[in-house]
């Protein structure tokens, strides 16, 4: 194996590198991107999301009340602006070779642990997982973790498995002009390697041979070597004296001058610079191939390129080992590194394009996590139960809390309630126009709530139990509070439509957030950072189910439960979502069977 990339940094060098070495056994020096150079690629994503922003808002003002104008154009216009500040990173970390607009312009980028791209997956937990490291102001948590983690690890990057690295340049500052052929060329070692190292093996084991064993062995080796053995004729014992002895001394005469060459003197730099100005136009070539794979993966290639594409790496890669055997300079070294990483990349990440796989992922693979993460869902609905039973009980033994623990709102829609029965009026009733903006914000709303109750968990589950706890208290005091005034039924008629699956997907994503606690707190048999990945893995899938659940159930919410419909619409469309969830869970369990039937579930990167 090939000596570690640290092995060649000049000393005092004090930045963060990781090293990773690919299945070809070569080491893949990456330098860490630190704080300052990560701070200033958020600044500038900030900016262009903001600018971003500010263009949408300017559309919707100019073009709101024009040709445009509808009632789908307000729900469409809050729609594009919720993906843009929720999707901004997860679409160019996941789409675009782990790198925002920002992080492209100070030219660093986000990797897997194992060097791979991140992937669309590991994308999104680093998203999801910004706000906790934006807690409790301006960065705080995520800049001190960068800071003080050994590999500038944020609580995003824990979880996705992720780190930030510097791009190195593509072109060599050292000359691409080829030597003159005049040149005297540089002798490499005149044993192949396949020949001394079969001629060591021989060296370290003659002694233990018995002596009949060792002669003819020796005898055979010698007729092999002949040539070699000739061109030392005079500094070797006469053929036929002792071949034992002939090859050991040229096995001591090639090692000194190996040794010698490769010591560290001026030779082995000149073999060095002398392979790279012979190897330029290949290195060029590998580098146009590994462009090509990296915009559009290998399943781009003909299939009379693949095999091609397959010799150029498992060339360059063994001109990285050579040239850090022969102490390249530092220039050459990063060139070919970014090379080899370059195909590396290409060869092992999934290929597969992630939206051809969204599908079995929203309906295969997050229905499966709900099943398999039962107990943590159970847990999470017991920790919003219990707070709201204590909440309906309080109220209802002294009424008068209701004014100190709910918000105002609640108590207004409270006194107002036998109003609006008695004019025939529902508890939220919306016109038909803005029923979409309704939904839209609905929809938002709840989603951004639950992606608050998943982040939460990274803090040893304490923020997930916070806001299950929360919500359910919340729901219990209102509820405890309209039974004191006669207007349950009427709070409920409203709930009943929707309240099942938006339920049902707060425990979900409070499950996910318990999921991340305990990898943090209790990881058994692996390594905390091992379990908070895996954990992270699957409480992805747990929140996409979340999401789903949120996104019919606002739906609900905006069309039906805030329309003038009476409760038996209601029920059958509460019904109609229970029945719609069972068939979702019923597609897990059919993933489940062919997962434990076949091959491990697929993910989305």
């Amino acid at each position: 194996m090939p000596p570690a990339a640290s092995a060649a940094r000049p000393h005092g060098d004090y930045r963060q590198h990781l090293e990773i070495e690919t299945p070809e056994l070569v080491m893949l020096d990456y330098e860490i991107a630190g704080i300052g150079s990560r701070a200033l690629a958020a600044i500038l994503d900030a900016l262009i999301l903001g600018a971003a922003m500010l263009a949408l808002v300017v559309v919707f003002a100019a073009f709101g009340g024009g040709v445009l104008h509808s009632r789908w154009f307000p729900p469409l216009f809050l729609l594009l602006f919720f993906l843009l500040g929720n999707c901004y990173y997860i679409f160019f970390e996941g789409f675009r070779h782990g790198q925002t607009p920002g992080k492209r312009r100070i030219g660093i980028r986000v990797v897997r642990d194992t060097g791979h791209p991140a992937g669309l997956a590991a994308a999104a937990l680093r998203s999801l997982l910004r706000v906790a490291d934006f807690l409790p102001a301006s960065y705080f948590v995520g800049g001190l973790l960068v800071a003080l983690h050994p590999r500038a690890k944020r609580l995003g990057d824990l979880v996705a498995g992720t780190i930030v690295v510097r791009d190195r340049p593509t072109e060599s500052p050292v000359s691409r002009t080829p030597r003159p052929a005049s040149a005297a060329p540089l002798a490499a070692p005149e044993l192949p390697e396949a020949h001394y190292r079969a001629l060591h093996q021989f060296a370290l084991r003659a002694d233990a041979l018995p002596p009949l064993a060792r002669a003819r062995l020796a005898a055979g080796f010698a007729e092999r070597l002949a040539p070699h053995l000739a061109q030392l004729a005079g500094r070797l014992p006469a053929a036929g004296d002792d071949d034992v002895a002939r090859l050991l001394a040229l096995h001591v005469s090639e090692t000194e001058r190996r040794r010698g060459r490769l010591g560290g003197g001026g030779t082995a730099r000149a073999v060095a610079d002398q392979l790279a100005a012979r190897k330029q136009e290949r290195w060029d070539a590998f580098d146009r191939l590994a462009q090509r794979a990296a915009n559009g993966g290998l399943d781009r290639f003909r299939a009379d390129e693949l095999p091609d594409f397959a010799a150029r790496y498992r060339e360059v890669a063994a001109d990285l080992a050579r040239l850090r055997t022969y102490r390249a300079e530092p220039g050459v070294l990063a060139r070919v590194e970014r090379l080899v990483a370059a195909g590396h990349n290409a060869f092992y990440r999934d290929n597969r394009r992630p939206w051809r796989r969204l599908g079995g992922f929203i309906f295969g693979e997050c229905p499966a996590a709900v099943l398999d993460c039962a107990r943590p869902i159970a847990l999470a609905f017991f920790l919003f139960a219990a707070p709201a039973a204590v909440g309906v009980a309080v109220v209802r033994e002294r009424p008068a809390l209701a004014e100190d623990l709910l918000p105002p709102v609640m108590l207004q829609r409270a006194e107002e309630g036998h109003a609006r029965l008695v004019a025939g009026r529902g508890y939220a009733e919306t016109d038909a126009a803005e029923r979409p903006l309704v939904a839209g914000s609905i929809i938002a709303n709840n989603v951004r709530v639950a992606f608050l109750c998943f982040a939460g968990g990274i803090f040893a589950g304490v923020g997930s139990l916070f806001f299950l706890a929360y919500n359910g208290l919340q729901l219990g005091l209102a509820a405890g509070h309209f039974a004191n005034a006669g207007l349950l039924g009427y709070l409920l008629e409203f709930i009943v439509g929707h309240g099942a699956l938006e339920l049902f997907a707060i425990w979900v994503a409070g499950a996910a957030g318990f999921l991340l606690g305990r990898a943090l707190v209790a990881p058994g048999d692996d390594r905390r950072a091992d379990a908070l990945v895996a954990a992270g893995g699957t409480a992805l899938r747990l929140v996409g189910a979340a999401v789903c659940c949120l996104i019919v159930a606002g739906t609900i919410e905006g069309f039906v439960s805030t329309s003038g419909a009476g409760l038996r619409l209601r029920s059958a469309v509460s019904a109609a979502s229970v029945a719609l969830l069972v068939l979702y869970l019923i597609g897990g369990a059919r993933r489940r069977r062919a997962r434990e039937g076949r091959a491990p579930a697929t993910s989305i990167g």
